[in-house]
């Protein structure tokens, strides 16, 4: 009974929220654009996050404190997804994307939204490898690519993801993941898990 509850709780909050309701809303487009074509559109990440942005300090009691907690999301979003774009280990949509979620979280939120994020990534990462049945490549690209990456960070060198793209075991739409992982923090927060 008191899951019941928890789920009457959690659709009162989809529908009396628009914040959470429009977010979950963008992720998913989001998702679907990038599994079926590996893009995710400019119109959705900013004017998402410009939606964030106006709504978090129209609403707020305190406007001003609410637009920096958006702001501050958004840039930590942003600059903790900059380097794997920076490495060439995911694309720019992706890290707009995660600027976006920011925005709709703020400052407090985005860090636990990035590491569920992340975490989906690598479940999505060996559910791909278990699929194509791939499972020793991608063991063996791990490998070769931390071990690059420490040669030749002690070299001064910068590193690039796309040294071993043509041993890939294949492409990883990450906007998926960061919707999967994004969506369930936003849940399990509703529900009491996180």
């Amino acid at each position: 009974m008191q899951e019941f509850h928890a789920l009457l709780e959690l659709l009162a909050m989809l529908a009396l929220d628009p914040r959470t309701a429009v977010l979950i809303a963008l992720l998913v487009i989001a998702a679907v654009s990038d599994y079926r074509s590996y893009r995710i559109p400019n119109w959705l990440t900013f004017g998402g996050a410009m939606f964030a942005l106006v709504y978090k300090t129209v609403i707020a009691v305190s406007p001003g404190s609410a637009f920096l907690m958006a702001w501050g999301g958004l840039l930590l979003g942003f600059a903790i997804m900059l380097p794997l774009y920076l490495l060439h280990a995911m694309g720019a949509g992706d890290v707009k994307l995660m600027a976006m979620v920011g925005a709709f979280l703020g400052l407090d939120e985005t860090l636990q939204a990035v590491l569920w994020a992340l975490i989906a990534g690598g479940a999505g990462a060996i559910g791909f490898a278990l699929l194509k049945g791939r499972v020793g490549r991608m063991l063996r690209n791990t490998r070769d690519v931390l071990r690059d990456l420490v040669t030749l960070s002690l070299a001064g060198v910068r590193p690039d993801a796309r040294m071993h793209a043509g041993q890939s075991i294949g492409k990883l739409p990450y906007g998926v993941c960061i919707s999967v992982g994004t969506i369930g923090y936003v849940l399990s927060r509703q529900l009491g898990f996180a």
